[in-house]
C-alpha cells in the first residue's frame, strides 16, 4: 500500500486481558484498520481518522474481570443453568448471539451476574468468540464449560452444545440441592440440641445450685458432674469459644494446604459408611463430565485433563491422572481405573465395554444417570435414619440433665418420708 493512499486512524480498544488501550494505526480504509487491529488481539470500540494524535482513554468503571471469591458455587450454578438453557432456546429460534445475550442481560435479577453477561455481550459484539469472552470470568464459567462452548463454536454446533451444557449444569445443581436439602434438618436438630444444652447448663441449672446448698445433703454423682459442667461453662465460656474458633481456623488453614487436603480427601473416601457415598458421588461426577465431553467430540486427553480439574477430590484427581498417563501410552482408561479400588468393578467393566464398542460416551452418561439416582435414594435414606437418632440423643441428654437436677429433691423427699414414718 502506498503512503499516498494510507490514512491514519486513531483507536481505542481492549486487549485480551481486558485493559483499555489507545493508539494510532495506518491503513487504507476503516475496515482494513479494524481487521489489522483485530489480528493483533485488540477489540476496537472507537475508530476515526486522525491527524496523528491518539484518542483519550475512556473514563468510568474498568471492565469486569469476574466475580470476587465470595461467590458461592450454588449461586454460580443457578445463574449458569438459566443462562445456558435460555441461550440455547434463543439461538435455536434464530436469534443472533449478541441479541440473545442482550436479552439475557436485561432480564437478569442478580446484579453481579448481569454485569458478567453484559461484559460477555460487549466482548462478543467487539468480535471475540463466546468462549474467549467467557474466559475473562473463570469463576462463573469453568474450564469444562468454556471447552464445550469452544468445541461447539469450532464445529458449528453451538446450540447443541449449549443444550448439553445445560443438562450438565442442571444435573450438578440437582445433586447439590438434594444433598444440601437433605442435610438442613439434621443440622438444624444438632444446632437446637446445642442451644438447649447451653441454656440448661448456664441459666436453668444455676437456679438449682442455691437450693442444693440449702439441702445440706450429699449430691448424687450425676448431679455433681452436671454442676461441674455448668460451673465450667459459665466460668470459662470465653475459653471454649476461643478454642473452638482457633481450632476451626487452624483446621481450615491446614485443610487448604496440599497435605491437609490430601489427608482429608483420603479419609473421606475410606470412612466405613460415608466413604462409599463420597466415592459414588465422585464417580458419578467424573463419568458425567467425561461422557459429555467425549460426546461433544472433545479429544480424550483434553477431556481427561478438564475432568481432573473439575473433580474436587484429590484422590480422584490422582486416579484421573493415572488414566491420562495410560491414554498417553496408548493403553485403555478402564485398565487404569481397574487398578484402583475407588471405582466399583461393575462400572469399570461397563467402561471397558464402551471402549471396545466405541460407545464410551453413551455408557459414561448412562452410568452417571444411574449413580445419581442411586445416590439420591441413599442420601434420603441416610437422613431418614439420622433424624430420629439425633432426636433420641437430644432426648437422652436433656433427660440426663433434668434427672440430675431432680435427683437430690427425690432423695430429700425419700429421707423426709422415712423420718416421718
Amino acid at each position: 500500500m502506498s503512503a499516498s493512499t494510507s490514512k491514519k486512524f486513531a483507536y481505542v480498544a481492549f486487549d485480551r486481558a481486558g485493559k483499555s488501550v489507545s493508539g494510532v494505526t495506518e491503513s487504507g480504509t476503516e475496515g482494513e484498520a479494524r481487521e489489522a487491529l483485530r489480528s493483533k488481539g485488540l477489540f476496537v470500540t472507537q475508530l476515526k481518522v486522525s491527524d496523528g494524535s491518539s484518542l483519550p482513554l475512556p473514563g468510568g468503571k474498568p471492565r469486569v474481570r469476574g466475580p470476587g471469591p465470595r461467590v458461592g458455587r450454588g449461586r454460580v450454578l443457578k445463574n449458569l443453568m438459566t443462562f445456558t438453557r435460555q441461550l440455547h432456546v434463543l439461538l435455536a429460534s434464530g436469534t443472533p448471539l449478541v441479541q440473545a445475550l442482550g436479552a439475557l442481560e436485561r432480564q437478569s435479577k442478580d446484579v453481579a451476574w448481569k454485569t458478567v453477561v453484559s461484559d460477555v455481550r460487549t466482548r462478543v459484539e467487539e468480535g471475540a468468540s463466546l468462549s474467549d469472552a467467557m474466559a475473562h470470568h473463570k469463576l462463573w464459567f469453568d474450564d469444562v464449560c468454556r471447552s464445550l462452548i469452544s468445541a461447539g463454536e469450532a464445529g458449528g454446533r453451538l446450540e447443541a452444545m449449549l443444550e448439553r451444557l445445560a443438562k450438565l449444569v442442571r444435573s450438578e445443581s440437582h445433586v447439590r440441592t438434594s444433598v444440601v436439602g437433605a442435610m438442613v434438618y439434621p443440622c438444624l436438630l444438632i444446632l437446637i440440641s446445642i442451644v438447649v444444652m447451653v441454656i440448661l447448663l448456664t441459666f436453668v441449672l444455676p437456679r438449682f445450685a442455691g437450693l442444693f446448698d440449702t439441702l445440706g445433703s450429699p449430691l448424687p454423682p450425676t448431679t455433681k458432674v452436671v454442676m461441674a459442667a455448668s460451673d465450667f461453662l459459665r466460668g470459662y465460656w470465653w475459653v471454649i469459644l476461643l478454642a473452638c474458633g482457633g481450632g476451626g481456623f487452624a483446621f481450615h488453614a491446614w485443610r487448604k494446604t496440599s497435605a491437609g487436603r490430601r489427608a482429608c480427601d483420603g479419609a473421606l473416601v475410606k470412612l466405613p459408611a460415608v466413604g462409599k457415598i463420597v466415592r459414588s458421588f465422585s464417580t458419578a461426577r467424573m463419568a458425567r463430565l467425561l461422557g459429555i465431553q467425549l460426546e461433544s467430540k472433545v479429544p480424550l486427553l483434553d477431556a481427561l485433563g478438564l475432568t481432573r480439574q473439575a473433580v474436587p477430590n484429590v484422590i480422584f484427581k490422582d486416579l484421573i491422572t493415572s488414566a491420562e498417563e495410560a491414554a498417553t501410552r496408548g493403553q485403555s482408561v478402564s485398565g487404569a481405573l481397574a487398578a484402583s479400588d475407588l471405582i466399583a468393578p461393575a462400572i469399570v467393566e461397563a467402561i471397558r465395554s464402551g471402549e471396545q464398542t466405541g460407545q464410551m460416551s453413551t455408557l459414561l452418561i448412562s452410568i452417571a444417570d444411574f449413580l445419581d439416582e442411586e445416590n439420591d435414594v441413599v442420601v434420603r435414606s441416610l437422613t431418614s435414619i439420622i433424624e430420629p437418632v439425633i432426636l433420641i440423643v437430644l432426648g437422652v441428654m436433656v433427660g440426663f440433665v433434668a434427672l440430675s437436677m431432680f435427683l437430690p429433691l427425690f432423695d430429700l423427699t425419700a429421707t423426709t418420708s422415712g423420718g416421718a414414718a
